[in-house]
């Protein structure tokens, strides 16, 4: 799909902006279009794919509330600090902050990548605690062959149910 290239009035309706808003965040280096840039009257612009999606996630940021001076800074630090398409990246808003979550760190892009939390992968507790469980129950197994066994016990751990 990025051998493909639209018109600005396509690239605007797509995205659900105005053309005049294009214009605007074309003269004004917010997003530059990757086909072909205006060259003075006449010419027109030529936007692709990944063009496209950043259109669409600045109208989106700013209908979220954000300011346009606000979705530049956020623009500058993907551009910076983003090596893959942007589609890939996640981008959380809470009020007027703007937060990248980058790996299993969420970094608030408006005070400068400054972290602000840590995510902490479920997944990954999950693995953790089965480990154990599966660790204990090993051991209990090879107390329980060197002791003599009760019947009347309570079973080991490895056959309880566990679900999170």
């Amino acid at each position: 799909m990025t051998s493909i290239s639209f018109s600005g009035a396509q690239a605007a309706k797509i995205a659900g902006i105005t053309y005049r808003q294009l214009d605007y965040w074309a003269r004004t280096n917010l997003i530059r279009p990757s086909a072909v840039d205006a060259k003075g009257s006449g010419t027109r612009r030529s936007y692709v794919y990944s063009d496209l999606l950043e259109l669409k996630v600045i109208k989106n940021l700013l209908d979220a509330g954000i300011k346009l001076e606000s979705v530049r800074e956020v623009f500058t630090y993907l551009r910076n600090h983003v090596d893959t398409e942007i589609a890939a990246a996640h981008i959380v808003i809470s009020g007027k902050a703007v937060v990248f979550c980058q790996g299993d760190q969420l970094v608030d892009v408006l005070r400068n990548g400054q972290g602000v939390l840590n995510v902490l992968p479920l997944a990954a507790v999950k693995s953790d605690v089965d480990a154990m469980i599966l660790s204990i129950d090993t051991q209990t197994s090879k107390s329980n062959k060197s002791e003599s066994v009760d019947d009347t016990r309570t079973p080991a751990l490895g056959t309880t149910a566990v679900s999170i």
